[in-house]
């Protein structure tokens, strides 16, 4: 179960700062352009994101 909620958290993390790049590209904060950067940067982020958010709501 401590997988699953984990694999979940992670997801969730990297959901959430994939729509963070697309509304700055929406705003044209971001270059349109990205490609498959935009999943790169968003996977990177969302990792940085689970350890410093819902990594430390588990313990």
């Amino acid at each position: 179960m401590e997988r699953l909620k984990m694999s979940w958290l992670l997801l969730s993390s990297f959901g959430i700062m994939f729509a963070i790049l697309s509304w700055l590209q929406e705003s044209q904060f971001l270059s349109n352009d990205l490609g498959f950067y935009k999943g790169l940067f968003a996977l990177i982020l969302g990792i940085i994101l689970f350890f410093l958010i819902p990594n430390r709501m588990s313990n």
